[in-house]
Parts: structure tokens; sequence; C-alpha cells
């Protein structure tokens, strides 16, 4: 099977309506239509321009500052809320760009999302996809790169690998949101292949993976463990980049190392010195890296960071959807993990490690 034909089964079997489109002369037009966008909306085709989609609708506010079709030609991912009379809804659509002049525009009824009581908003549940989607994404680009650059076709199969795993989370993403209870364990379950799986899926350029013991197997829904994972590693990547703590005792790494001193390097005393000191982590974040270690406990597993730490005061706060303090976070990563630890039936804690950074602690 090629891959054009796998991705046109996949898109055919989104669960909602989802159009692709190019720009075309500066005009983004429709090149595909799913299935479900064809049962809900009638009288569009492909060549059709995507303004005209639009225009069906009486209320048109997107999330950004500019009008939806000046987006999708920039292929900003915003949010698009659309009203009127005689297609359904209220939707809400999210522009995914999957090139410079490509891709696609998902619908979501709000007639069909859970109580706000229950689930995210709207706008929380589309920015996880977007979020999710964001390391495979670079991924894909970084090796698409390389193989323009060198012309080793092995890259391809990398690139390849993450547009399968883009195509996963969308799935995922909206199963979690909408059924907290789908999941579908399996016996026997690798946490330490969950784990290293995870890692080659985000980017940890400057970060260390470090698994302390022999971890267990566990009955678990094998993919979303997988998630729970990345979001964990990329909540420390993301968080913990400030953290320069070396770690004592040996252990076997997983990823690559980042710029981190040495046990030996001279600390400087006093509270002035200790601000200094915090004030220099910060400003070269940049450079520094973090190490996450991944350990065993009596009745479970934990993920553990060398970074600044959660304060105990938003330790609890750090699982609400939408809650960030990184001015281009989502909020939604441990969101995600929360809600999948709560669908196996586990418990979350979080605490701070020995070393001041963030511990997620998961127990059967």
């Amino acid at each position: 099977m090629t891959d054009e034909n796998r991705m046109a089964i996949a898109f055919d079997d989104f669960p909602d309506p989802v159009i692709a489109y190019a720009v075309e002369g500066g005009e983004p037009r429709i090149t595909a239509l799913n299935d479900a966008f064809e049962s809900v909306f009638d009288g569009f085709s492909s060549g059709m321009p995507v303004a005209t989609l639009f225009e069906q609708f009486s209320v048109v506010n997107p999330t950004g500052t500019e009008e939806p079709v000046t987006h999708l030609s920039r292929g900003d991912s915003v949010g698009i809320y659309l009203d009127g009379v005689g297609v359904g809804g209220p939707f809400f659509a999210r522009i995914l760009s999957s090139g410079p002049d490509t891709g696609y525009v998902v619908f979501s009824d709000l007639n069909d999302c859970l109580d706000v009581v229950e689930a995210p908003a709207v706008d929380q549940v589309s920015s996880v996809i977007s979020h999710d989607l964001r390391n495979p994404l670079d991924v894909a680009k970084a090796h698409l790169r390389a193989a323009r650059e060198t012309g080793d076709a092995e890259h391809f199969d990398t690139v390849a690998n993450a547009h399968d795993r883009m195509e996963q989370i969308i799935r995922d993403v909206l199963t979690i949101t909408r059924d907290r209870t789908a999941v579908e364990p399996s016996d026997d379950v690798s946490i330490e292949t969950a784990a290293s799986d995870a890692w080659e899926s985000v980017d940890t350029e400057r970060a260390t993976l470090e698994v302390a013991d022999t971890l267990p197997s566990v009955t678990a829904d094998a993919d979303r463990l997988r998630r729970v994972f990345e979001n964990l590693f990329r909540n420390s990547v993301e968080h913990g980049s400030t953290g320069s703590r070396p770690q004592a005792g040996d252990s076997v790494e997983h990823g690559s190392t980042g710029s981190r001193p040495q046990a030996g390097d001279s600390v400087e005393h006093g509270s002035d010195a200790e601000d200094q000191a915090v004030k220099r982590d910060q400003e070269s974040h940049s450079e520094l890296g973090v190490n996450i270690t991944v350990g065993t406990l009596e009745d479970g597993f934990y993920v553990a960071d060398d970074g600044p730490g959660i304060p105990p005061e938003e330790q609890q706060r750090v699982f609400d959807p939408g809650y960030s303090t990184r001015d281009d976070g989502t909020g939604l990563g441990l969101a995600i993990v929360d809600r999948v630890v709560a669908a196996h039936g586990w418990e979350l804690t979080l605490t701070t490690a020995t070393n001041g950074g963030a511990q997620f602690e998961i127990r059967f």
C-alpha cells in the first residue's frame, strides 16, 4: 500500500468532519473532503475556495486577529468558532498546518462535546491536538531536511513514523477527551519500553534519560502509557531546562547529554549568592540540560527531574486544563497525564524530588 493510499484511508476514517486544503495563487482551496465532512456539509467539492465554506455561517470568530483565510494562507495554528442556520453546529474548527502551503481544517460539533464541568473547554481540547502534534511534526521536519541535505533515504522512515504518530495522537486525544474510560489494557506492558519509545518522540536535545532501576511490566494500554511518558518528559524538558544539579552514581543513559556542571564545581554560599546563582541558571536555560530519571516504587514507578521543581502551592493546579506558567504553553500536557492515569484506575501524585526537582509518582 502506498503512503498516499494509507493517508487517504486514515483521512476518511477520521471521526470528525475534515477538509484538506492547499494555497494556490494566494487563495486556500479545498483539495479533499472526508466522509464525515460530506455527511454534514452539502454542496462542497475539491477545488472550491475554503472561504466559500466559511461564508455559510453567520458567525465566524477566529481565535487569531486575522480573517480565517489569512490564517489558512499563513498556516497559523488557530481555532475558529462557527455558527449559523442550516448546517448544524455550532462548530469549532481547528487549522492544522501540514506544510508551507497545505494543511487541514478539523470541525468539532460543540453539541457532541462533554459538559464543561466534565471536560476542558473546546478551545483547550483543540489545543491538546496542536500541542501534542508539535514534537512528531518537528521530528518529521528535521529528518526531511536531513534527507534533502544528505540524500539518505533512511530519514524517510522516520518521517513516515512521525506521520503515523501524529495520526494516532489525533485519535487518542479525541478518545480521551470524550471518554475518560477509553483504554484498552493488555497484560505485561513493559514500562521501560514505553519510556524508551516515548523518549524517541520528544525533542530531548538538551536532556538525558536515566533508568535508575529495573522497571516492571504492568497491565495497561501500551499506547496511552507511552503518552503519559511523552507528556511527562516534555514537561521536564520545557520547564526543567534550568536544572544544573549533578547526579551521583552510575546510570544507563538513553538520550543525549546536556551541558551540566560537574560535582566538583564551586558553590557560593549565602542568600545573595544563592539568588545570583538562581538568576544565572535562569539566564542560561537555553544552554543547560535537564536530567530525567525513571525509577521503581514499591507499588508503581516515578518520573523525576533535576529542574527547579514546582512549588507546593502549585502542585495541584498543574493538572488543571489550561494552567501553564509558560507564555507559549497550552497547560494541557499534564491534564492528559492525569486523565490517562485515572482511566487506568491508578493514582498520580506530584511531589518534590530529593534534589529539589519535580517528581511524578504513579501507583497501581
